[in-house]
């Protein structure tokens, strides 16, 4: 084979190498080069027509070099520039799940819309919310219970306070679809007497229904998670000495590294910077912890010019 096109293999190879290290388990590689890939090489047997051949495979060969010149950096340190880029921390997708983990997962799923072990909360919810995302996601955030909004679309977070999570997902370079999201309590609090709003759950609810979650957390695996505010930490943790004081500092949870942080719903509450940068600090402790590259840019989010 060419010397040019040997250099192009290396680094390519150096440049996927460089993108595992960093946690990247699968790159984008489009239809039209998985064509050209599948061509022989220049060198190999010819057909009867070589010319006839050769007019066919050049455009091909052609687009592949093309792609590979905008693909693959030729150096070390066009490598490392662009993986510090935001661009090169977008949307990270995790792996097919087995077979087996798939069906595990369905099963649960199964079990908990069928739950009525809260006749209160079971009479009165119109979806139970399981949970949404990848079961291979190496990073989980948990709620304490679905709102209004959840309980009528059957996902969680997803009223105002989700919006903001997924704002702040997406910050980190991932996309909702590539973590899990789900909370302690699957049903929607019951409000008796109230047009409107929401309640915090009960210990007791929580208790009842947390064995859902530790199955979730037990089948994903996940290397991080995430506690969304007071509710959830005391469900996890049981009481505390207070989210305030205990945002940030790194727990464990069934084996897992746990950070507590304050619920999106606090931020839409208090607006100030100080509160939104104490956040992005947890979540760029998350980003750290998974091996995540973290931009310049990203370091400096909320903080004062």
């Amino acid at each position: 084979m060419s010397s040019t096109y040997n250099q192009l293999l290396d680094a390519t190879i150096q440049h996927l190498e460089g993108l595992k290290s960093r946690g990247v388990r699968h790159v984008a590689v489009s239809p039209e080069t998985l064509r050209a890939l599948a061509q022989p090489p220049a060198g190999k047997s010819q057909t009867a027509n070589p010319k006839s051949q050769m007019d066919k495979t050049a455009p091909q060969q052609q687009e592949l070099r093309s792609s590979r010149r905008e693909e693959a950096p030729t150096s070390k340190s066009e490598i490392e520039m662009s993986l510090l880029t935001p661009a090169a921390a977008d949307h990270l997708p995790a792996s097919a799940p087995s077979p087996e983990k798939a069906a595990a997962f369905a099963a649960l799923r199964e079990r908990a819309l069928a739950c009525v072990k809260c006749p209160h909360l079971a009479s009165s919810r119109k979806n139970v919310v399981f949970g949404v995302g990848s079961i291979d996601a190496q990073l989980m955030f948990v709620g304490e219970a679905p709102g209004a909004d959840e309980d009528e679309q059957a996902e969680p977070f997803v009223g105002k306070a989700g919006q903001l999570l997924t704002k702040i997902i997406q910050a980190t370079g991932l996309q909702r679809a590539d973590v899990y999201i789900a909370n302690i309590l699957k049903c929607r609090p019951d409000t008796p007497g109230q047009s409107a709003g929401n309640r915090k759950p009960t210990t007791d609810e929580m208790a009842t229904c947390i064995p859902y979650l530790h199955e979730q957390i037990d089948l994903i695996r996940p290397k991080v998670i995430v506690a969304l505010g007071a509710t959830a930490v005391d469900g996890l943790l049981g009481k505390t000495l207070g989210i305030t004081k205990l945002r940030g500092i790194w727990k464990t949870y069934r084996g897992i590294p746990l950070m507590p942080t304050y619920h999106p719903a606090y931020l839409l509450r208090n607006q100030a910077m100080s509160e939104k940068r104490k956040v992005w600090e947890d979540m760029l402790a998350a980003m750290e912890k998974l091996g995540m590259p973290i931009s310049e840019k990203q370091r400096n989010y909320f903080l004062k010019a």
